[in-house]
């Protein structure tokens, strides 16, 4: 009987909006969103407007006469319900349920409750750097996504949701206050971000998320967050669909992963994702945008967690996940495997390259064959157990450990088996996929804009479709270069602002310098080095693809001050090279 009342009670005489609040329809892609494609949408009017004429206190008339001395009671408006979410129009329990005023007797709903009021909206002021003009900074713009409070008055979001931040605020369900808030850390590889406020008043009443196991497949989930399609906490539900190693699109890293079909929109980003008991076992922080795939999102799993909190704890900072510095392949050919002195019974993967500038690089060759990691057996596939009926890649071994643990490592090398023992570091790339943060460096001599690649800037030149557009040898140095020394950089003529003294070098356009009067560029700091040093007469930039530049060298270093002058340039070198 409540139920129908419900419904009677849930039709006004003009209702608006003529239409559920919905989500826009989004446009097919290929790939699983990057940090481009996650739009987070700004608090709307429309949400006022669906709350209020969810909680008008009117359209019972009709019961009314039925009990005129003891008459139905007005059931209290949605908006003032901390049990209530209002969605499209329609109150519902935060369990799930559609209990009409009847929440505080759900079970599920009084189990979730002291979960979602951990829930806060973060709201960020973002000013991101400019990569094609390094000396610059971008129109600032804002966002807003999700987070939850855990213990240690701390605040877990996403990574991208406060990159390149420069304010941060967080507001709790049901509040009017927004909160400064500090960043304690960021983890670019893992997509976490910590957070911390100062104000003792933000903590009052608040109770921190607790972290639940790892789920199995087809365990209930639930999504909360503050999605686009209105300003309240909102709810999806849904299962785990697959557990396995995904890649972390912002991060460019692969890390342990959950795939769920509950839906995660733009601004659930940083939101929990729940079990049936309350407590959370996941992140979410991507999903699959696909004309041939629907409600496929992506949860950042408690493992990893875990490993960001108590990598943060451990050193005060984040360090990042370690990995083994080798390349690898598959040994499930036969013939491949006799070839290499593999007995019948004996699995593994052979490697191909070893990074030059890993530890590992003193103990490991190529074409040795890993058969074990700390002990767990690899398949020729490269995966390894994981739990009953399921096997993962075995770099999920590797990222459980901490940058600078050892692990033990048996190999196979010329029929004979060898153990050793490999300190483990994080990856350096020679084409970075981040710059965590820091704003490029950059160096200009005589117009000549030299700077460092990396994918932020391949991003800035070429678009989202960068790996398609950008010049070959970049994408292939992008793919498949290694770093042959620690502070190894690849350094390019990114424009040429035009004078008298660079005509006909005005097209030069992102070509890699390769020495300097002979004497090889290994990074951007060295090159600033040699040219403010350099006493020659001429400056002579060995350029790929067999091009030269030369140039007089005092009339190089006078006119840079007029081109800078002329372009507004407040300096010829970044702030890093200048330390």
């Amino acid at each position: 009987m409540g139920d129908t009342k419900r419904k009677r009670g849930r039709k006004p005489k003009n209702p608006t909006p003529s239409q559920p609040l919905q989500s826009p329809p989004s446009s097919p892609s290929d790939d699983v969103f990057s940090l481009s494609n996650i739009e987070i949408i700004p608090s709307t009017s429309s949400a006022v407007e669906i709350t209020t004429t969810a909680s008008r206190p009117r359209g019972r008339p009709k019961k009314l006469p039925k009990h005129p001395d003891n008459p139905d009671p007005l059931p209290p408006p949605p908006i003032l319900s901390p049990c209530r979410h209002v969605s499209n129009g329609t109150a519902i329990g935060v369990g799930g349920g559609s209990g009409g005023g009847e929440l505080a007797v759900d079970p599920i709903g009084a189990r979730v409750v002291p979960a979602m009021d951990a829930v806060v909206k973060v709201f960020c002021v973002h000013t991101e750097p400019n990569f094609s003009l390094p000396w610059q900074r971008k129109r600032q713009y804002s966002s807003s996504s999700s987070g939850f409070v855990i213990s240690g008055r701390r605040v877990l979001t996403n990574a991208h949701s406060v990159e390149h931040y420069t304010q941060v605020k967080v507001k709790k369900r049901g509040s009017d206050t927004k909160y400064l808030a500090t960043v304690l850390s960021i983890g670019t590889e893992c997509d976490i971000a910590m957070l911390t406020v100062n104000d003792d008043e933000f903590w009052e009443g608040v109770s921190p998320v607790e972290f639940g196991e790892l789920p199995a497949l087809q365990d209930a989930v639930t999504v909360v967050g503050y999605p686009i399609g209105g300003d309240t906490i909102s709810v999806t539900s849904g299962v785990v669909s697959r557990i396995e190693i995904l890649s972390y699109v912002h991060g460019s890293t692969e890390l342990l992963g959950l795939q769920i079909d509950a839906a995660i929109n733009s601004g659930n980003s940083g939101g929990p994702a729940f079990n049936d008991k309350g407590n959370c076992v996941g992140i979410a922080f991507q999903s699959l945008k696909h004309e041939d795939a629907e409600n496929i999102g992506y949860v950042i799993p408690t493992p990893v967690i875990q490993h960001f909190i108590q990598d943060y704890e451990k050193n005060e900072a984040y360090t990042g996940f370690p990995i083994l510095g080798i390349e690898w392949q598959k040994m499930e050919n036969p013939d491949l495997r006799k070839a290499m002195g593999m007995k019948p019974e004996q699995k593994g993967v052979r490697i191909r390259r070893v990074d030059p500038t890993a530890p590992e690089s003193g103990v490991l060759k190529s074409s040795d064959i890993v058969l074990s990691f700390d002990g767990v057996d690899i398949a020729n596939d490269g995966t390894v157990p994981f739990r009953h009926g399921e096997r993962i890649g075995f770099s999920y071994l590797v990222s459980q450990k901490y940058a600078g643990d050892s692990s033990a490592i048996k190999v196979l090398r010329n029929s004979e088996i060898l153990n050793f023992n490999i300190k483990l570091t994080s990856h350096r790339r020679l084409i970075p996929a981040h710059n965590k943060g820091r704003p490029p460096s950059y160096y200009i001599i005589a117009g000549f804009v030299f700077t460092i690649v990396s994918v932020p800037y391949l991003r800035s030149e070429y678009g989202k479709d960068y790996e398609y557009e950008a010049p070959v040898k970049l994408l292939d140095k992008l793919l498949h270069s290694m770093l042959q020394s620690p502070d190894e950089q690849l350094v390019v003529v990114s424009q040429v602002l035009v004078s008298d003294i660079n005509i006909g070098y005005e097209d030069i356009v992102n070509t890699q310098v390769l020495a300097l009067n002979g004497k090889p560029v290994k990074n951007l700091r060295r090159l600033a080095e040699m040219v403010e040093s350099c006493d020659d007469e001429f400056l002579k930039f060995d350029l790929e693809y067999e091009q030269i530049v030369v140039l007089r060298t005092k009339t190089a270093k006078a006119a840079t001050l007029d081109i800078l002058a002329t372009h507004c340039i407040p300096s010829a070198m970044s702030v890093d090279l200048k330390a």
